[in-house]
């Protein structure tokens, strides 16, 4: 007799799916060592977020004799390529006969203590007058400059390499404010992007440009009173005349272009616990 043994062959093992490739996400560029981020804007959008920024509007002079009219159209405030773009013209428009913008945080963010930068590049030309600041967001309740006033970056066309960084207090305001100033190579603030920020502490605020610290201030070299230990907006300008820069001749080109790539805050990152 023969036998037969049924023998079954294996089945093929159902081949595995490929492990993915997991991509770590990359490190967004905002992040700096021991600090933690509050608060930006990318200027990514297609208009000012309003949700971020008060365009403010008049030709009333804002307490320097300046000449342009702050209107919030987009020939004078507007969003282009992930930059902000605040342009000064020379037009006639309700009795000035320049415009440009100013915008600010006041109601919608204020901060105490902590990181703020932005990335410019700058207008140039006699009687134009860019501006990266704070006020204290008292101010309605307390009037300037008792509320404050902290200057992060302020440039004037007649001194085209300078940047400045002052404060505005009871004493020791306009012309009278602390500040101090750093120079960059000719033509850099118009032709290249740069860093501008202050790191404000309790009793002390240092000023920089592209992470070089050019100025330290504490209540002991103001001699008269220290009122930066509350909330403060941010605000962005470009002026067109005062006092203080002067005003336009026939050497100014127009229309110029303050041209921001980024505001950001950080404060501190508290310690881990261990």
């Amino acid at each position: 007799m023969v036998l037969f043994v049924s023998c079954s062959v294996p089945p093929t093992p159902t081949s595995l799916p490929p492990t993915p490739t997991i991509t770590p996400e990359p490190t967004p560029e905002w992040e700096r060592p021991g600090w933690t981020l509050i608060w930006q804007d990318e200027f990514e959008g297609s208009e000012l977020d309003p949700e971020k920024w008060v365009a403010e509007i008049g030709g009333h002079g804002w307490g320097n004799n300046e000449y342009q009219f702050y209107t919030d159209r987009p020939e004078n405030i507007r969003l282009e390529n992930g930059n902000l773009v605040i342009e000064a013209r020379k037009e006639f428009f309700i009795r000035r006969h320049y415009t440009s913008g100013r915008i600010k945080t006041q109601g919608l963010f204020s901060f105490t203590y902590g990181r703020v930068e932005a990335r410019m590049k700058l207008p140039y030309g006699q009687g134009i007058w860019p501006a990266f600041w704070m006020l204290g967001d008292n101010i309605d309740e307390v009037p300037w400059p008792l509320s404050g006033e902290i200057d992060i970056m302020e440039h004037i066309g007649k001194e085209p390499r300078r940047i400045y960084g002052t404060v505005h207090g009871p004493g020791y305001s306009g012309s009278g404010g602390i500040g101090h100033f750093t120079t960059l190579p000719e033509n850099s603030l118009q032709e290249e992007f740069h860093t501008f920020a202050i790191e404000w502490d309790p009793g002390e605020i240092r000023w920089f440009v592209d992470d070089e610290q050019f100025f330290t201030l504490s209540p002991e070299q103001v001699n008269k009173e220290w009122v930066y230990d509350h909330p403060f907006f941010i605000l962005i300008n470009l002026a067109v005349g005062g006092y203080w820069p002067g005003y336009p001749d026939e050497s100014t080109v127009f229309p110029q272009f303050l041209t921001v790539d980024y505001v950001r805050v950080y404060q501190r990152t508290e310690p881990t616990a261990e």
